[in-house]
């Protein structure tokens, strides 16, 4: 079973587990996951941070509030593979990458907050939970982990 998802154009790091308490600890235990996302627009200081602060987003028909995260605007460029052509990034007006840190997993939670503040996301790569990341791994490269426990101690340091 996935320890937590990434929806149909999210890409990214994936954990797969047969440990139902590790999927369950991680995901409700606030493990830090870190996603770089590609957003329509140059991202502004007041956006940035709006978002740190946490913003009003519509979750199960209701309005919700996002709980304060971490957020940046990267000065580099992160190199990835090319985007799927489907994502049309290339038609929008110019972009920008932030680094953001959650401790929360709603659906489509860091589209709809960035999207919240005026700059829709394009792109989102989830790199990192808790101390486990990318790195760097080829799209598509599988790695096993092991010594992971229930407990989330790595996670959470």
């Amino acid at each position: 079973m996935p320890i937590g998802r990434l929806d149909e154009k999210s890409e990214g790091l994936l954990l797969l587990t047969t440990d139902g308490k590790l999927s369950d600890d991680i995901n409700r235990s606030g493990v830090e996951k870190e996603y770089y996302a590609q957003l329509d627009g140059e991202i502004t200081k007041e956006a940035i941070a709006l978002l740190e602060k946490g913003v009003a987003i519509g979750f199960e028909g209701k309005r919700y509030l996002t709980k304060a995260c971490k957020a940046c605007k990267l000065n580099a460029l992160p190199i990835f593979p090319e985007a799927d052509k489907r994502l049309r990034i290339g038609r929008h007006r110019p972009t920008s990458w932030i680094s953001i840190t959650l401790t929360e997993g709603k659906f489509r939670q860091v589209r709809k907050m960035t999207a919240a503040v005026g700059f829709p996301t394009l792109r989102l790569i989830r790199i990192r939970i808790g101390d486990i990341s990318l790195e760097n791994l080829s799209l598509g490269e599988v790695t096993l982990l092991t010594n992971l426990t229930a407990n989330c101690e790595q996670f959470n340091s």
